[in-house]
């Protein structure tokens, strides 16, 4: 859905929470109501440790009892966290095929970029249920700039109107379709990579495992940001840990969870939970980043580990101190974008061309 216009007084509050998270640490914890928050030895970075006290007193949550409820407050509670959008060369609006259709795209093109170039296929987070293109715009735009590598961000389907399997076939299809039209978007075949945020990074995942077992044309390298990478209802700590008033909340990964996958889904099944591929080895080389206050942190690490047992070249990063969803912040906190920084000079180290 387009991005909502921003009242005047929504445009305040952006004004006014982007100047309150520039204060000292102190002072940013003092109006959070607490002193450090400290869990499983880490600490809350004080900037997010601000920001979810503003977002629980002004009410953001993810979840709704009606999914285009949440769909539409996901829209207008990022385009007023947005901040400041990084420029890029250009960007056009184009269509990507999906497994059932044609789908949305929009390709960022970054200053400098030279064809033919680095270009990552993008997909956004939001549970497979929330969340497009245009919820991502900003993200998508900083990783090309910070990354010199063109984007193509793909609008997916989206569940209940469309469940497992149907956002993995779009990827998928859109990522095979995306390598065989590199020419036409000034980009080297041998160098496109997948990547996305949360759901995004779970696509991702899948693209690349069944682009190996598949065979054909495969990603040059897969960029995972804070993944769901197990569905199956496994026991990880940080689920427990984490379950509640860290933005992301257990109840919000059952409400997606419940909504994205049927209930006769063969919940073992890697298109379902990737953790749960019997042979990962000869997948793309992977930088998986996750974030210290996100319940899904541990199985994002354990799908790290996986791949490092694989013999799959694997970077772990954890921002310790930062939440899930931080890529939508770059434009308001200063740790976030360092953060996303951080991970898009590893999608350009990824990409590089390969010496022969």
């Amino acid at each position: 859905m387009p991005a909502p216009a921003l009242s005047p007084l929504d445009r305040v509050r952006t004004v006014a929470v982007k100047g309150l998270l520039t204060l000292p640490p102190k002072a940013q914890r003092l109006l959070s109501g607490s002193s450090a928050v400290r869990i499983d030895g880490l600490e809350l970075d004080p900037q997010m440790q601000l920001l979810l006290a503003l977002m629980r007193a002004t009410g953001i949550q993810l979840r709704d009892d009606d999914h285009l409820v949440a769909r539409e407050r996901l829209s207008h509670d990022i385009a007023s966290l947005t901040g400041r959008l990084e420029p890029v060369a250009w960007t056009r609006e184009l269509e990507v095929a999906g497994a059932a259709g044609p789908l949305a795209g929009r390709l960022y093109v970054p200053h400098g970029y030279r064809a033919p170039g680095a270009l990552l296929v993008y997909f956004h987070g939001g549970g497979c249920v929330v969340g497009d293109i245009d919820t991502h715009d900003g993200s998508c735009r900083f990783i090309a700039r910070h990354s010199g590598c063109a984007v193509v961000s793909v609008d997916y389907r989206l569940a209940p109107e469309h469940p497992f399997p149907a956002p993995v076939d779009d990827a998928f299809a859109a990522f095979r379709d995306v390598v065989a039209r590199a020419e036409e978007l000034g980009a080297d075949p041998r160098r496109i990579g997948v990547g996305g945020d949360s759901a995004g990074g779970y696509l991702s995942a899948v693209t690349a495992h069944q682009a190996m077992t598949d065979g054909g044309p495969a990603p040059a390298f897969q960029l995972l940001i804070y993944p769901v990478i197990d569905n199956a209802g496994g026991q990880w700590r940080s689920r427990e840990l984490l379950a509640e008033g860290f933005y992301l909340e257990r109840a919000d990964i059952d409400w997606f969870t419940g909504i994205f996958i049927p209930d006769d889904a063969d919940r073992e099944d890697p298109r379902v939970s990737p953790l749960k591929a019997g042979d990962l080895s000869g997948v793309a080389p992977a930088y998986v980043v996750t974030a210290g206050f996100d319940p899904l942190r541990d199985e994002g690490e354990a799908y790290a580990a996986r791949l490092l047992e694989a013999g799959v070249p694997t970077t772990l990063r954890r921002q310790s101190g930062l939440i899930h969803g931080f890529t939508v912040l770059t434009g308001i906190s200063t740790a976030a974008a360092r953060a996303t920084a951080e991970l898009a000079g590893a999608l350009q180290v990824g990409l590089a061309p390969r010496v022969s």
